[in-house]
């Protein structure tokens, strides 16, 4: 028997409809690709599944500063000034609650209260003002912008979990990140780059691992993964031409890999062939967009001086900061950065002191170029970890230095521009920055708002696997309207 009459008999009358529907759409898909129709993209890798969203978006792009580590809000934004009067006190069992605690202070025997040494002032914004630390005196000058919540709040309590469920609505590795579901539901805008971008940064404390996992497309068309834009070298892994191998060259071997590609399709009707095809497209187009984007010596010298002295450092925060924003005017629609070196458990004081000091002057330059440039309204900034930090100490307390333990229950985010209220605060935790009082805000009901700020119902965004519709918030998440403009 030969392999088509095998191949003929192994088909199922459902899966020959399958099939032929898919080989119905592929041959659509060609006829549509970079052919506009009313001056609007049709390919729908670039248009996405949603088209132009459920309803009109107030933000077209989103930037997501995301400090892994987890920043202690009350060294930086949640300020207490009553906990002075307690220093080294035990946290009274009636706060802690029987709280779940980490391995790592799980031994101790008492639990101190280890009160900020840093100062705070308040600065203006919409309400009666916000207390910022003195470590962020740049950030703090741009409080009539920010949208502060101290009242977030996750059921992770490590930072694997923590992390993976801030970046894709589940504590399990696997679910696609959240800037793949927006490049999914929205597509790209400008078709030589992606819709969506990641960036690291190295900082000064104790770095956790971070993996391509975060920023993966899980189960969704491996087209609408992150690509990692390195600090060094190509920015793109392989961007460059090897040696000996011209443009021309590049481009015979793409199209005969692509007439290759495209036999597979014809006889396996797997459509994650369509999308190596166009990734393969997109490389070769990146090839001529992204020296361009990095060349960042065509800024003015004003615009450099924004971001702070290690702007011409790749890979630094301020580096990707500007980068971001290049990003940004460029069409990507979801710009992820990942600052390392958050996670203080020892020696704090010191270790927050220069994380503050290489992100605060950057990520205010990035806020204050996107005003100047009329970008902001059209661009959310977000801002924050995985979780929050303790107020009691772990290991030694003295006056001059402390560490701080993982705490779930409350901690500090901060959003600007893209349809938030500007200059305001959200939520309140109690005396001891330890429980929530007020407003509390879960990360399904943070996934849920930005996907309402960027025109989609995060209800009905979903993509159906292994027998079941999955969406970025699972079965949860509430618009916080509070916080819209």
């Amino acid at each position: 028997m030969d392999p088509l009459e095998q191949y003929a008999l192994q088909i199922t009358r459902r899966s020959l409809f399958r099939k032929a529907a898919a080989g119905i759409g592929a041959m659509a898909l060609g006829t549509l690709v970079d052919n506009p129709v009313n001056g609007q993209a049709t390919d729908p890798l670039r248009r996405g599944a949603l088209g132009s969203g459920h309803f009109a978006p107030k933000a077209k792009r989103v930037i997501y500063l995301f400090q892994n580590g987890a920043p202690a809000q009350q060294d930086l934004f949640d300020y207490k000034p009553g906990l002075a009067e307690r220093f080294d006190q035990d946290l009274p069992d009636s706060i802690r609650g029987g709280q779940r605690i980490t391995g790592m202070t799980s031994g101790q025997e008492r639990f101190p209260i280890a009160p900020t040494i840093f100062k705070f002032s308040k600065y203006r914004n919409q309400q009666d003002g916000l207390w910022v630390s003195e470590l962020y005196p740049h950030t703090a000058r741009m409080a009539h912008e920010l949208c502060v919540i101290y009242t977030v709040h996750t059921e992770a309590i490590n930072h694997e979990p923590g992390i993976t469920f801030l970046q894709t609505g589940s504590q399990q590795p696997g679910r696609p990140s959240m800037g793949s579901w927006i490049s999914y539901g929205l597509g790209r805008i400008n078709e030589n780059l992606p819709a969506f971008v990641v960036m690291i940064s190295q900082g000064f404390g104790n770095m956790q691992a971070i993996s391509n996992r975060l920023w993966s497309s899980g189960f969704l068309p491996s087209e609408h993964q992150g690509v990692n834009f390195r600090g060094s070298g190509d920015p793109v892994l392989f961007l460059s031409d090897p040696p000996g191998i011209s443009r021309a060259d590049r481009r015979r071997m793409l199209d005969a890999v692509s007439q290759l590609n495209q036999q597979e399709y014809d006889r396996a009707q797997d459509t994650e062939i369509l999308a190596r095809i166009a990734q393969y497209e997109m490389a070769y187009r990146m090839q001529m967009s992204v020296p361009e984007l990095t060349n960042i010596e065509t800024e003015k010298q004003a615009t450099l001086d924004l971001y702070g002295p290690a702007v011409r450092t790749p890979g630094s925060f301020a580096y990707n900061c500007l980068m971001a924003r290049r990003l940004a005017e460029r069409g990507v629609r979801f710009i992820q950065l990942y600052n390392r070196g958050w996670d203080q458990h020892g020696n704090l004081p010191k270790e927050i002191s220069q994380q503050a000091e290489a992100t605060d002057q950057p990520q205010a330059g990035l806020l204050q170029d996107l005003k100047q440039r009329g970008m902001l309204d059209e661009t959310l900034v977000i801002w924050g970890g995985e979780f929050g930090r303790t107020t009691y100490c772990q290991g030694t307390l003295t006056k001059t230095n402390y560490g701080r333990d993982h705490h779930p229950r409350c901690f500090t985010i901060w959003m600007a521009g893209g349809g938030v209220q500007p200059g305001i605060t959200y939520g309140k935790t109690d005396d001891y920055c330890y429980n929530i009082v007020e407003n509390g805000l879960s990360v399904h009901d943070l996934h849920a708002t930005i996907m309402h700020l960027l025109g989609i119902d995060h209800e009905r965004l979903t993509y159906r696997y292994l027998g079941r519709d999955f969406r970025l918030t699972d079965v949860h998440g509430k618009i916080i309207t509070d916080l819209l403009a």
